[in-house]
């Protein structure tokens, strides 16, 4: 059985051969909804991405014909549903580029891919005296799991600090990488700035001191190709809901001479080979990760998920997003008293800001009275608003379905709110 349903055949691109955003918002049901009495404009994919029809035609097939566990029964269903299953992991595998799906673990999302790094892998490696180097640029998900790594092993967690643009300063960066440096944990992109984080370098810098690296990709994976080979990262993180899948799902891809030499971080079924009561063996890779009964439909999700992303194209849906995030920085620098936070040299569709006067979160409620729905607070990550002397921010990101017409909504939105608060 296949673990997606067919997609479109009609293409995505116009006749220059750029994403059609209106072909694409066919696909999405949701987006046809109204809010308050107006048209959905949907500015929050950073936070969670919509999910196109294929996805849910995929999920429903699963539910309605296929339903069974995995691994486990001879009938018919439970082998469809694992053959479904496993389809959805070697999909997997060739979006990243992994050389094996004995590399691909699926998990609850980035963060319990990453907190399974900090337990197995930490608990493992870590020793007193020992660093774990992150950046300030990060999410809470990969700051508290290496905290609490650290504090079982007496290890110590450094940060490398920001510049004044969003940007990571790389010199300290190369810097704090210093023999007592075990592991480092970098977001690829910034999920409260949009920052694209130079990793390629860092991974080399990294490993020309025999130092792993981890990637929380949560925020890269729906916005560029990610090729876990070409940049020889030793783990990398991300979930299905940020990239048109269900909630509930995610990936973590792990070099496999590290996840073989890493014990079990949770017990139970189908991660044993056998059990006694004095001892038990525990399951080949990628399974050993896998404890109990997976997120079946949400990993047929997110396998269609995948394939829809490829049939649109990644680098025109790239292109895309880089064409939107350029045309609403230049429009949103004409707002009076706004001010944009982060503003690096190289981006995702992810934008930050402030309105002089008005609390992020007034801004936010007014705007979901105008159906605009974008994110406002310190998004996870509050090291950053920390950097920046900021209790939130108005955090406005882009999909694949976002269009000009969003931008000038949003714009709108906030004449709206500034007229409110005059």
């Amino acid at each position: 059985m296949s673990a997606t349903l067919p997609l479109p055949a009609t293409g995505y691109a116009d006749a220059n051969g750029r994403l059609c955003a209106e072909r694409v918002r066919a696909d999405f049901p949701i987006l046809g909804r109204e809010v308050h009495g107006r048209p959905l404009v949907y500015l929050d994919s950073a936070a969670s991405s919509q999910q196109p029809r294929a996805v849910l035609d995929a999920v429903e097939r699963y539910v309605t014909t296929t339903h069974a566990n995995v691994h486990r029964g001879v009938h018919v269903l439970s082998q469809d549903a694992t053959a479904a299953f496993e389809g959805a992991r070697e999909t997997v595998r060739r979006f990243i580029n992994a050389r094996s799906t004995r590399e691909i673990i699926f998990t609850h999302g980035t963060t319990e891919a990453i907190n399974l790094v900090a337990q197995a892998w930490g608990g493992a490696q870590l020793r007193s005296g020992d660093e774990v180097l992150i950046t300030h640029l990060e999410h809470h998900a990969n700051i508290v799991p290496w905290q609490m790594a650290c504090a079982r092993a007496g290890a110590t967690l450094v940060a490398a600090p920001l510049t004044p643009n969003g940007e990571l300063d790389v010199e300290a960066f190369a810097a704090l990488l210093v023999p007592r440096t075990r592991l480092v944990a970098l977001a690829h992109v910034s999920n409260a700035l949009g920052t694209v984080l130079p990793v390629a370098d860092l991974i080399a810098l990294a490993h020309a001191r025999g130092v792993p690296v981890l990637l929380d990709g949560a925020q890269a994976i729906a916005h560029q190709r990610v090729d876990v080979q070409q940049l020889d990262c030793d783990f990398y993180a991300f979930s299905g809901h940020k990239i048109y899948a269900p909630t509930g799902i995610g990936v973590l891809y792990g070099r496999e001479s590290l996840l073989a030499a890493m014990p079990p971080w949770q017990g139970g079924g189908d991660m044993i080979l056998s059990v006694a009561i004095e001892r038990s063996t525990f399951n080949e890779l990628p399974w050993k990760f896998e404890a109990g009964t997976p997120n079946i439909s949400g990993a047929i999700g997110l396998g269609a998920a995948l394939d829809y992303v490829d049939t649109l194209g990644r680098e025109r849906v790239a292109a895309h997003e880089q064409m939107l995030l350029q045309i609403a920085t230049a429009r949103l620098r004409e707002v009076p008293g706004l001010t944009l936070i982060g503003t690096a040299r190289d981006k995702a569709g992810v934008i930050s800001f402030t309105l002089a006067g008005i609390h992020p979160h007034d801004v936010g409620t007014i705007l979901d009275r105008e159906g605009i729905a974008i994110r406002t607070g310190h998004h996870c990550a509050m090291p950053v608003m920390t950097y920046y002397g900021l209790p939130a921010t108005v955090r406005a990101s882009f999909g694949c379905y976002s269009t000009a017409a969003d931008i000038e909504a949003l714009l709108a939105g906030l004449q709206r709110v500034r007229e409110v608060f005059a």
